[in-house]
């Protein structure tokens, strides 16, 4: 009997590579979603984790890093790949539309980083061909060397997807990151006086100190690494107030106008220091009215002090002070109320996700087509979780009645994109909003 030496594996089993070769490839870049962001690929955080992974680990389980890559099966994990401009990476996961193509070309996947940021570089990126190197697990290997910086993250990337432009209170941007939901923050702290430099979209020290502050100047009991929807509701109604009147116009004392005492027992009666008639005459009870706050604000000491019971440069600064917080507390509580709606809305299984397009099927779709039932613009009885050419004449005739498209030839015309889905929130909200204005929140 002879026996037959079979080199190193089984007959009919790819040799194993022990020396680095050359290799083709077609790239692209994935992320890991977070809650909190201001865009997603496909509408919604689990809908992005759909497309690009839990965004924690890889397929061996390796917590995600910057230098990760996505390759096909026939590359085993630990595999180094070195691309020119790039850096040398390392396989750690795989994906459904990672292969071998049959071009002889080999799909790679980079990870991204997270978030906004990481959404940024990925969508920034796109398809690019390379020519790397492989480094087999049996070859002598290089370390990793990869650097995020390498990938730009232009926020002007998440713009075409911008579902929660109308919902600044669910957005999350922390100290430290990058994305459209700083840009935006920015924005507003630029408009109502807290930022100097233009929006940048990097929560970097200056961002921080102007947020900071604001913060301090409105008492705002809230993280001061991050936006949160009380801040959030804050910096809203305090770019509201801006349009509101200034609480009077001159100092008041026995000599002022008829109309600015008017104005100043307005003003004290809002902040609850003032019960009497809004006749324009200065009286004792204006007179106590005023003295009451000074001596809770430490201006005054008895009514006999210089100032006692006027309206002079101090106690005119702290009334303004004390009003511009109260009004833009009510403000903000009315947009805490609206984000409350909005997230009964969401715990309750009654938002609307994800993008949605013809093919589709399933409970988004139903969610869908119940909406545009209850907005009329499908037909109750014909509700069946499949989004065929009904549904998108449904679509068709809502993005018309909004103004988001001009005709039924438009591009995106009976799809659920970002402005569509975005609108649809927002009619959601508005009406859940009204009925809770109206009767309660038991209502709901």
């Amino acid at each position: 009997m002879i026996a037959v030496v079979v080199p190193y594996q089984t007959l009919g089993t790819p040799a194993i590579r022990t020396e680095p070769y050359e290799q083709e490839f077609l790239i692209t870049a994935y992320y890991s979603p977070m809650p909190g962001q201001c865009c997603y690929v496909k509408g919604g955080v689990e809908a992005d984790k759909v497309l690009n992974g839990q965004g924690i680990a890889g397929a061996d389980q390796t917590p995600v890093f910057p230098g990760m890559i996505a390759a096909p099966k026939s590359y085993a994990f630990g595999t180094k790949i070195n691309l020119p401009g790039l850096g040398t990476l390392a396989v750690h996961d795989r994906g459904g539309a990672i292969n071998e193509l049959g071009n002889g070309k080999h799909r790679l996947d980079i990870w991204a980083g997270y978030g906004e940021e990481g959404l940024a570089r990925a969508l920034a990126f796109g398809l690019q061909r390379v020519t790397g190197t492989v480094y087999p697990n049996a070859s002598t290997q290089p370390a990793v060397q990869f650097d995020l910086a390498t990938m730009p993250s232009p926020i002007d990337e998440l713009k075409m997807y911008f579902v929660e432009k109308d919902n600044f209170l669910a957005m999350r941007p922390k100290e430290g990151e990058r994305g459209l939901s700083v840009y935006l923050l920015q924005d507003h702290l630029k408009t109502i006086g807290y930022l100097k430099h233009r929006p940048t979209g990097f929560f970097g020290p200056q961002t921080s100190t102007a947020f900071h502050a604001f913060l301090r100047d409105f008492s705002v009991d809230a993280p001061r690494n991050m936006l949160s929807e009380t801040s959030a509701a804050f910096v809203l109604g305090a770019r509201s107030r801006m349009n509101a009147r200034a609480p009077f116009q001159e100092y008041i004392d026995p000599k002022a106008s008829p109309d600015a005492i008017a104005q100043a027992q307005r003003t004290l009666r809002f902040l609850g220091y003032y019960k009497g008639r809004t006749n324009g005459e200065y009286d004792d009870n204006l007179f106590a009215s005023i003295l009451k706050f000074q001596q809770e604000h430490a201006l005054v000491g008895t009514a006999s002090d210089t100032g006692a019971g006027r309206i002079g440069p101090l106690t005119s600064r702290a009334l303004r002070g004390m009003w511009n917080r109260e009004i833009v507390e009510r403000h903000a509580d009315r947009h805490l109320d609206r984000y409350a709606v909005d997230t009964h809305i969401k715990e309750n299984g009654q938002r609307i996700a994800q993008f949605l397009g013809e093919g589709y099927s399933g409970k988004q779709v139903r969610l869908l087509q119940a909406e545009l039932a209850a907005l009329g613009f499908f037909p109750e009885d014909k509700i069946n979780s499949v989004y065929g050419p009904l549904t998108q004449e449904s679509v068709t005739r809502y993005q018309l009645d909004r103004d988001l498209i001009a005709s039924r030839s438009d591009k995106g015309a009976g799809y659920v994109g970002p402005a569509t889905l975005r609108t649809l929130r927002k009619d959601q909200r508005n009406i859940l909003y009204g009925i809770v204005r109206a009767q309660g929140w038991n209502a709901l």
